[in-house]
Protein backbone atom coordinates (compact mmCIF):
# COMPACT_ATOMS: atom_id res chain seq x y z
CA UNK A 1 0.00 0.00 0.00
CA UNK A 2 1.19 3.34 -0.38
CA UNK A 3 0.45 6.55 1.38
CA UNK A 4 1.67 9.74 -0.03
CA UNK A 5 4.07 8.03 -2.07
CA UNK A 6 5.41 6.11 0.73
CA UNK A 7 4.80 2.49 0.92
CA UNK A 8 3.16 1.43 4.26
CA UNK A 9 3.04 -2.20 5.53
CA UNK A 10 -0.37 -3.89 5.08
CA UNK A 11 0.28 -4.44 9.48
CA UNK A 12 0.43 -1.20 10.11
CA UNK A 13 -3.40 -0.31 8.29
CA UNK A 14 -4.77 -3.49 9.69
CA UNK A 15 -3.36 -2.09 13.34
CA UNK A 16 -5.27 0.96 12.78
CA UNK A 17 -8.68 -0.33 12.02
CA UNK A 18 -10.83 0.74 14.66
CA UNK A 19 -14.47 -1.24 15.64
CA UNK A 20 -16.41 0.62 12.75
CA UNK A 21 -20.56 -0.34 12.68
CA UNK A 22 -20.10 1.20 8.91
CA UNK A 23 -17.90 -1.68 8.56
CA UNK A 24 -19.70 -4.33 9.85
CA UNK A 25 -23.09 -3.70 8.41
CA UNK A 26 -20.87 -3.39 4.75
CA UNK A 27 -19.46 -7.04 5.59
CA UNK A 28 -22.70 -8.33 6.88
CA UNK A 29 -24.33 -7.01 3.40
CA UNK A 30 -21.71 -7.45 0.77
CA UNK A 31 -19.45 -10.19 2.22
CA UNK A 32 -21.17 -13.12 0.75
CA UNK A 33 -21.64 -12.41 -2.63
CA UNK A 34 -18.22 -11.49 -3.44
CA UNK A 35 -16.77 -14.21 -1.54
CA UNK A 36 -19.10 -16.48 -3.57
CA UNK A 37 -18.04 -15.02 -6.65
CA UNK A 38 -14.66 -15.02 -6.28
CA UNK A 39 -14.32 -18.67 -4.12
CA UNK A 40 -11.77 -20.96 -5.26
CA UNK A 41 -10.49 -18.76 -7.38
CA UNK A 42 -8.43 -16.85 -5.05
CA UNK A 43 -6.39 -18.32 -2.57
CA UNK A 44 -7.26 -16.34 0.59
CA UNK A 45 -11.05 -16.53 1.00
CA UNK A 46 -10.93 -19.44 3.14
CA UNK A 47 -8.65 -17.03 5.01
CA UNK A 48 -11.31 -14.45 4.81
CA UNK A 49 -13.98 -16.66 5.34
CA UNK A 50 -12.28 -17.87 9.20
CA UNK A 51 -12.08 -13.90 9.79
CA UNK A 52 -15.87 -13.24 8.96
CA UNK A 53 -16.96 -16.13 11.45
CA UNK A 54 -14.93 -14.69 13.66
CA UNK A 55 -15.79 -11.27 13.31
CA UNK A 56 -19.03 -12.28 14.09
CA UNK A 57 -18.71 -14.49 16.85
CA UNK A 58 -20.37 -13.06 19.93
CA UNK A 59 -17.10 -14.32 22.04
CA UNK A 60 -14.82 -12.23 19.40
CA UNK A 61 -13.18 -8.75 21.30
CA UNK A 62 -13.91 -5.90 19.69
CA UNK A 63 -10.43 -5.03 18.89
CA UNK A 64 -10.32 -7.96 17.04
CA UNK A 65 -13.49 -7.42 15.09
CA UNK A 66 -12.86 -4.23 14.12
CA UNK A 67 -10.03 -5.23 12.58
CA UNK A 68 -11.56 -8.25 10.97
CA UNK A 69 -14.59 -5.90 9.97
CA UNK A 70 -11.99 -3.47 8.36
CA UNK A 71 -9.95 -5.85 6.64
CA UNK A 72 -13.37 -8.03 5.11
CA UNK A 73 -14.93 -4.41 3.86
CA UNK A 74 -11.60 -3.76 2.32
CA UNK A 75 -11.71 -7.09 0.31
CA UNK A 76 -15.36 -6.36 -0.52
CA UNK A 77 -15.12 -2.44 -1.24
CA UNK A 78 -15.27 -1.18 -4.75
CA UNK A 79 -12.49 1.17 -3.97
CA UNK A 80 -8.89 -0.81 -4.09
CA UNK A 81 -5.71 0.51 -4.24
CA UNK A 82 -5.35 -2.08 -6.99
CA UNK A 83 -8.44 -2.76 -9.03
CA UNK A 84 -9.79 -6.40 -8.86
CA UNK A 85 -10.49 -6.30 -12.64
CA UNK A 86 -6.94 -6.06 -13.07
CA UNK A 87 -5.82 -9.90 -13.65
CA UNK A 88 -3.17 -11.32 -11.22
CA UNK A 89 -2.43 -8.43 -9.14
CA UNK A 90 -6.24 -6.70 -8.87
CA UNK A 91 -6.19 -9.16 -5.70
CA UNK A 92 -2.57 -8.17 -4.35
CA UNK A 93 -3.44 -5.78 -1.86
CA UNK A 94 -6.88 -7.54 -0.92
CA UNK A 95 -4.47 -10.66 -0.19
CA UNK A 96 -1.98 -8.47 1.83
CA UNK A 97 -4.84 -6.55 4.10
CA UNK A 98 -6.35 -10.33 4.89
CA UNK A 99 -3.67 -11.77 5.46
CA UNK A 100 -1.94 -8.78 7.90
CA UNK A 101 -5.56 -9.22 9.33
CA UNK A 102 -4.85 -12.87 9.98
CA UNK A 103 -2.12 -12.43 11.68
CA UNK A 104 -3.25 -9.48 14.01
CA UNK A 105 -6.52 -11.52 15.32
CA UNK A 106 -4.40 -15.12 15.45
CA UNK A 107 -5.25 -15.91 18.67
CA UNK A 108 -8.90 -14.86 18.30
CA UNK A 109 -9.33 -17.34 14.96
CA UNK A 110 -10.74 -20.32 16.54
CA UNK A 111 -10.60 -24.08 14.80
CA UNK A 112 -14.20 -23.59 14.87
CA UNK A 113 -14.21 -20.88 12.99
CA UNK A 114 -11.84 -22.55 10.45
CA UNK A 115 -14.09 -25.18 10.43
CA UNK A 116 -17.22 -23.12 9.32
CA UNK A 117 -15.12 -21.73 6.30
CA UNK A 118 -14.10 -25.55 5.31
CA UNK A 119 -17.91 -26.04 5.04
CA UNK A 120 -18.48 -23.52 3.42
CA UNK A 121 -16.24 -24.25 0.46
CA UNK A 122 -17.60 -28.09 0.74
CA UNK A 123 -20.81 -26.70 0.29
CA UNK A 124 -19.56 -24.47 -2.90
CA UNK A 125 -18.29 -27.28 -4.87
Amino acid sequence: MEKDGASVPAETVVENFKYSKRNEELVKKSFWSKTKKFAGKIPFTKDAVAMYYCAVDAKTPLWAKGIAFGALAYFISPIDAIPDALIGLGFTDDAAIIAAGVRAIAGQVTDEHRQKSEAFFEQEQ
